[in-house]
């Protein structure tokens, strides 16, 4: 399943209000933006696990990334 957590952050990093919502979801709720991205991985029909996107998320080495991860790193 680690490869889904791949794709669906490509999807999801590809479709700017998406984006947009889960970052400001992560500010006010992050662990309801880990649900949500559980959530959207069904939808999509890329089922991930909250444990599987954070060790995805924690072998970006890309900016944008870093800086959601700070502000959302109490409920990831």
């Amino acid at each position: 399943m680690s490869g889904n957590a791949a794709e669906l952050y490509k999807l999801l990093s590809a479709d700017p209000d998406k984006k947009r919502d889960l970052f400001r979801q992560a500010l006010q709720n992050p662990k309801g933006a880990m649900e949500t991205i559980c959530a959207l991985g069904n939808e999509m029909n890329l089922p991930v696990t909250s444990a599987e996107v954070k060790e995805y998320l924690s072998t970006i080495d890309d900016l944008d990334t870093k800086q959601w991860l700070i502000k959302a790193r109490g409920g990831l």
